[in-house]
């Protein structure tokens, strides 16, 4: 599918922000691809996938080539020229090229045999930097990263194969259940996570239930359908509404605080379709 004429502003409105960070491509002279949020070289690309854009395009390929300038022998994305490599870069990145069309390249099998390989015994993953200092509860994986994680496993051959991945959706739908701030950067289940966030670019209950609605581990379980069902309470007509958006987004149509999206509530029907129910 390509972007549809009524989303060509939207789009063209995130193409204006391509040199933005200093080089092309939304990123900055030395390749910092997490840099300058929302228009940084991920969320950008994310985004004109959100509106069509198909992975094909000149432009998807010229940023999936940048995306694995990243990759690393062992499997990692170091997504910025110096300093260390954490989990939750690695995993956006993996996301991000699954979404593009590259799950199966030789290089993403090595990062998700890395990712399996590094997973936690709580079931999910976790970087040691504790920026809120240590705590009982900075013991935890942290959830947006698992939660991402499994968005990008399920692209993959391993997708409702793996146990380790049952493990971790087991963990997802433990937080439900605790809602507390885990993890070392305090991923909660507060008022800002009950708010439908769109694009999906934080951790908030709407990407919550649709990543876990791929997974049969989750599909039945009582708390993914309390979740879904806090979700579909905030439905108006059917539509999804936007709840909150990041203000630099604000003026994009597709996306308007306060309105219901079609391309919101596209991806709803496939949370229904996940479990087999007609939108």
């Amino acid at each position: 599918m390509a972007i549809e004429k009524q989303y060509l502003p939207d789009a063209e409105a995130i193409l204006s922000h391509r040199h933005d960070n200093g080089a092309d491509l939304w990123t900055t002279p030395d390749r910092r691809l997490l840099k300058g949020a929302p228009w940084s070289a991920l969320e950008s690309a994310m985004f004109l996938l959100e509106l069509g854009m198909e992975p094909e395009d000149p432009l998807m390929k010229q940023m999936a080539e940048l995306f694995f300038s990243a990759w690393q022998e062992d499997g990692r994305f170091k997504v910025y020229p110096t300093g260390g490599i954490y989990p939750c870069q690695t995993i956006h990145i993996a996301e991000a090229l699954c979404r593009m069309g590259y799950a199966a390249d030789p290089r993403m099998q090595k990062t998700f045999r890395h990712l399996l390989d590094t997973q936690q015994e709580d079931g999910g993953w976790k970087c040691n930097k504790y920026s809120f200092g240590r705590g009982p509860e900075t013991e935890y994986s942290n959830p947006f990263p698992t939660l991402t994680a499994l968005s990008a496993f399920r692209f993959s051959e391993y997708l409702n194969k793996e146990p380790a991945l049952d493990r971790a959706a087991e963990f997802l739908l433990w937080h439900w259940t605790v809602r507390k701030p885990v993890g070392p950067c305090h991923y909660g289940m507060g008022t800002l996570f009950m708010q439908v966030e769109y694009p999906f670019r934080n951790y908030n209950l709407f990407v919550y239930v649709y990543v876990l609605s791929f997974y049969d581990r989750a599909k039945k379980d009582e708390r993914f359908l309390e979740a879904l069902c806090a979700l579909e309470d905030k439905l108006a007509e059917g539509q999804v509404v936007v709840e909150r958006v990041v203000p630099k987004l604000a003026k994009l149509s597709f996306c308007k605080k306060g309105k219901p999206s079609a391309l919101a509530t596209k991806r709803y029907h496939e949370i229904l379709e996940n479990l087999g129910r007609r939108p």
